[in-house]
């Protein structure tokens, strides 16, 4: 079996490898998988994101595959079933913003896809095109940037919680928005 050069962040965990060299950094343009995406992001703050990785399935599961429709009619009844989950992050703030979330998706995908939408936020805009940083090593990615302080704003402005500026510059790295894999990564 051929050993790659990865990314060092993806360490030895075979699911983190996986991870990194099937998806992460690969443009997405599905309106449910970049909701998805973007509220599993918003799970990770203050952990890693192997923690979530670990637990995305279940999160699949009890969030309806990520369904906007349904997950917005989510009561306090569910919020408080959901805390009781031990296959996901118990937080509250965390569980609400998911439904929070799916409702402003809704208010944005009657006028446009949340594809266009987000991708009109990233760092090449209307060309939706990934913006490949070119970092020599993992010292070279920045956790913020501009543009992703600018979708942060745009996010928040249209009701989004969880989805700091941090936060969306993961998201833009984990859905293809930004090629960060480093210089020597055979995944470049």
């Amino acid at each position: 079996m051929k050993a790659y050069n990865r990314c060092e962040w993806c360490g030895t965990d075979p699911l983190y490898q996986a991870y990194h060299d099937n998806e992460w950094g690969k443009p997405s343009y599905d309106d449910r998988h970049l909701f998805a995406m973007l509220c599993l992001e918003g799970m990770q703050a203050g952990l890693s994101w192997i923690t979530i990785l670990k637990k995305r399935e279940r999160y699949y599961q009890v969030f309806a595959d990520f369904d906007p429709a349904i997950i917005a009619q989510f009561d306090d009844d569910m919020v408080d079933s959901l805390m009781t989950d031990a296959g996901i992050i118990r937080h509250r703030g965390k569980i609400k913003a998911i439904i929070n979330n799916a409702k402003c998706y809704l208010k944005i995908t009657q006028t446009q896809s949340f594809s266009d939408y987000l991708w009109d936020l990233s760092p090449s805009g209307l060309a939706k095109m990934p913006q490949d940083n070119h970092p020599k090593t993992f010292a070279d990615i920045p956790t913020n940037t501009e543009c992703s302080d600018n979708m942060s704003k745009a996010l928040k402005k249209d009701g989004f919680k969880f989805v700091g500026s941090t936060i969306c510059y993961a998201f833009m790295q984990a859905v293809g928005m930004v090629n960060d894999h480093v210089a020597a990564c055979d995944f470049r």
